[in-house]
């Protein structure tokens, strides 16, 4: 079996992952629920502030949602990540010690590759469902398309500056199975509590790959 089969049935589940900063973890469980609703299960929670890993903790107890943990950098991320009920990790790069320690913990890794010496080197390793990061400032699709000529057998989720007004231009491309944004829990709706508008983001952005 790949060791990517697991991420890649996970970035099957629908067209966008949603790419989440909670600040609050009394925020994350309705978050959760007004994404899973919109049509978006997957859910990538960032180690970027102090609630992440309540959050990934809340989150996990949600029904129909499969949370991972994004921003996984070192060893030690990862076994917090796991800890806190995380399903999956999603890492900006790859170093063999992050590697090391997602096998060691039965976490599937989405590691992230810029170029193609990085997704040959994540494919060596067995590997071949990749974050694709960061994807606008790398080139946006005409590079992700141009890296998947020679490399057909890689599978990219990408990253970073993709919006509503790209998305189509990635998920129309054949070794694209999913992308990860976070338009569709912007900021300050999160402050205000408006779950029903981001329910309608996650929903309109479910229908992205129709």
């Amino acid at each position: 079996m790949s060791k990517t089969q697991r991420t890649r049935e996970i970035c099957a589940l629908a067209p966008i992952v949603p790419v989440l900063v909670v600040d609050d973890a009394a925020q994350a469980r309705p978050l959760a629920e007004a994404l899973i609703a919109g049509g978006l299960p997957a859910l990538e929670v960032t180690l970027r502030t102090p609630a992440a890993l309540d959050a990934i903790k809340v989150m996990s107890e949600v029904p129909g949602g499969v949370v991972g943990a994004g921003t996984l950098v070192t060893p030690e991320d990862v076994r917090a990540a796991k800890k806190a009920g995380a399903l999956f990790g999603v890492s900006p790069g790859a170093t063999d010690a992050l590697i090391a320690a997602c096998e060691a913990e039965d976490l599937p890794l989405l590691p992230g590759a810029a170029t193609a010496s990085e997704a040959m080197a994540l494919l060596e390793k067995g590997y071949d469902m990749l974050k694709f990061f960061p994807a606008e400032a790398s080139g946006g699709a005409p590079a992700l398309k141009a890296i998947g000529a020679p490399l057909p057998q890689i599978s990219f989720c990408p990253t970073g500056g993709v919006s509503p007004s790209n998305a189509r231009d990635y998920l129309s491309l054949p070794n694209v199975i999913c992308a990860g944004g976070s338009w569709v829990a912007p900021k300050q709706m999160v402050e205000n509590g408006d779950w029903a508008g981001i329910e309608t983001l996650a929903r309109e952005a479910s229908k992205l790959a129709d």
